[in-house]
């Protein structure tokens, strides 16, 4: 495959600005000077450190140490080559590319061929729901309420009922059977490929960054042998268990609400609903049931680090209904956000209640949820004859269970009292009782083992320096400073006054490993250089040059710290100044004051005063 030309992977790069890429997945807020953060995508965890600095355009996590450009991250999230990741940014802002030896643009292998195929398919389905033979299609979505407009906005399409419909119109554009299977669009027969979808409404699935990897399909024709709802299978793009209808519609109003809240409903025409209705902040799984990979991507996406949030699941009032809420009340601790229920009283679903009340019902949904755990904890509590004391007894430890799996300290006593309330009983019993289940949850600790020895010829980890291991002196926050500052405002530090400012070494080896990386950089002022710079810091400092190129830099405001950067490499250049006149005048007690070396030793002490002068009023 040809090659890109150097200078045009810098030239995307250049153009594109990486918050707006990371924060198609992860919700971002301001920290500081130049600088944003947000969950890492790369780890699971409660408060934000992954940071982002789009002037530098590189992320750095400062918990797991993950750290790149804008293609890196493409790469590590979506899986992709180089080549697809840069073609993948090329497409975004329209710019041609150029290939070694002149050769033309590829069609595209891989990850971004199945993206093409579903998203061909995608227009395919689209056009067919035009078409006289999905009247029926047409009627279905007519009587749940939604029109032309709507099926437009999310995409909705009609499969033609037979076998190589779909397959035909792709292979005209160029795609193959074997991409079409990876796809997941046919699936083999005895006699060849055929379509997977025939004879259903289809909605298309996309992922975070909207584009479509999948899709979900309902049967319309009482002949149809197969399953009510059909989904695109397992695909190298397409993981169901990660995957979540309509967030590419929600997630920019999830990460601007206030409070954030996300509202999760069970399937696309409930999505629909509530959407049109006004609640734009709604997503449902795909064939599958609520779980703890869901929660990652809506914890990324809400920013979710404070319980300042909300998440609201919106059930079926029917059996199978409460068990999906009981279900995700298992996943309820994961959140940070607090976690709802929201059950029409009649027991209707979102799409439902709509068509039968408007859509100030579906809005006034979520003014009647009720807090997660006090949900669970009714649902436990309606098997029991609590008239009785056995009934009492015996919903007591059922529900002590739900109450002693919360783990924050300041609602457990809280919903104590609630329980004891709900039985009638004194809530010192049921302390009690939750106590008692508390402690059979805990799992006894088994003795740590000792980590064994490298094998003989294996490396041994590396033990990498971060910022939290240097030593609190002056020195070192010198030049610790000092590279901050160089590596995220050097572009714009007058060259020769950095380039004097790096000219010693440090005294911190760390410091000084990243210190010789950034001043091998030749040219400081092209775009991407700190990145390059420090991605070349050998180990064990590397992750030590990444955060400090994305560390928040200590300024009110961009003239602050560019002011700030500036007056460090000019402390930098001081400290090496008053370091040769210490060494000039120490010299000068050695030699004869009357000979050639002598004369040279104070004409050089004239000359250093005379520069640490010219600094000191600079």
């Amino acid at each position: 495959m040809p090659r890109i030309l150097q200078a045009d992977v810098e030239e995307v790069k250049s153009r594109t600005n990486i918050a707006d890429i990371v924060g198609e997945r992860v919700a971002l807020k301001s920290a500081g000077v130049g600088s944003m953060k947000g969950l890492c995508p790369f780890h699971d965890e409660k408060s934000p450190s992954f940071h982002v600095r789009p002037q530098v355009g590189y992320y750095h996590c400062f918990g797991c140490g993950a750290s790149g450009d804008v293609y890196s991250f493409l790469r590590e999230m979506d899986h992709v080559s180089f080549t697809e990741a840069v073609e993948r940014l090329a497409g975004r802002i329209g710019y041609a590319l150029h290939y070694e030896d002149g050769g033309a643009a590829p069609e595209t292998s891989g990850r971004s061929r199945l993206y093409a195929a579903n998203t061909a398919a995608g227009e395919y389905f689209r056009r067919q729901l035009l078409s006289p033979e999905a009247e029926s299609a047409r009627r279905f979505l007519g009587e749940r309420g939604f029109d032309a407009g709507a099926a437009a906005h999310f995409g909705v399409g009609y499969a033609p009922r037979g076998w190589e419909n779909m397959t035909k119109a792709l292979i005209a554009e160029g795609f193959t059977r074997d991409e079409l299977t990876a796809a997941g669009l046919v699936s083999a027969g005895q006699r060849g490929v055929y379509d997977r979808f025939r004879g259903r409404v289809v909605w298309p699935i996309r992922d975070v960054t909207g584009q479509t990897i999948g899709f979900g399909a309902r049967m319309l024709y009482d002949d149809d042998q197969g399953p009510k709802y059909l989904n695109t299978p397992e695909t190298p793009i397409y993981k169901k268990a990660q995957v979540l209808y309509g967030l590419d519609l929600a997630k920019r109003d999830i990460a601007r609400g206030d409070p954030r809240r996300v509202v999760v409903v069970e399937g696309y025409t409930d999505v629909m609903a509530c959407h049109l209705a006004g609640v734009t902040t709604a997503i449902a799984t795909c064939g599958t049931a609520f779980g703890a990979e869901h929660i990652k991507v809506l914890r990324r996406v809400m920013g979710d680090d404070s319980a300042a949030g909300e998440v609201v699941f919106t059930f079926d009032g029917d059996e199978a209904g409460q068990k999906a809420a009981l279900r995700a009340f298992s996943e309820d601790s994961r959140f940070t956000a607090q976690t709802f229920v929201a059950v029409a009283p009649d027991g209707l679903d979102p799409c439902d209640l709509r068509l039968q009340r408007g859509d100030a019902a579906v809005r006034g949904l979520m003014d009647a949820k009720l807090p997660m755990f006090e949900f669970a904890i009714d649902r436990k509590l309606a098997g029991y004859d609590l008239a009785t004391v056995e009934g009492q007894v015996g919903a007591l430890r059922a529900a002590a269970p739900i109450v002693g799996a919360i783990r924050d300290e300041l609602l457990r006593p809280g919903y104590e009292r609630v329980l004891a309330r709900r039985l009638g009983m004194d809530p010192t019993a049921v302390r009690q009782q939750v106590q008692r289940e508390m402690r059979g949850a805990r799992e006894p600790q088994s003795p740590q083992a000792s980590a064994p020895a490298p094998a003989v010829g294996e490396p041994e980890t590396i033990t990498r320096v971060r910022l939290a291991d240097l030593p609190r002196t002056a020195e070192v926050a010198l030049e610790r400073d000092a590279l901050m500052g160089v590596l995220q405002y050097g572009h714009r530090i007058d060259q020769a006054v950095m380039a004097r400012a790096l000219a010693e070494p440090f005294r911190h080896p760390g410091l000084e490993a990243v210190r010789e990386s950034v001043a091998s950089v030749a040219d400081r002022t092209r775009v991407g250089w700190a990145t390059a710079a420090a991605d070349a810091v050998r180990e064990p400092y590397r992750s030590l040059a990444g955060e400090l190129l994305m560390m928040p830099f200590p300024a009110r405001d961009e003239a602050g710290a560019l002011a700030s950067a500036a007056d460090l490499c000019r402390r930098l250049i001081l400290r090496s100044i008053e370091r040769e006149k210490n060494e000039l005048l120490g010299a000068v007690q050695r030699v004869p004051a009357d000979s050639d070396g002598g004369r040279a030793l104070r004409m050089r002490l004239r000359d250093v005063d005379v520069e640490r002068l010219r600094f000191v009023e600079s």
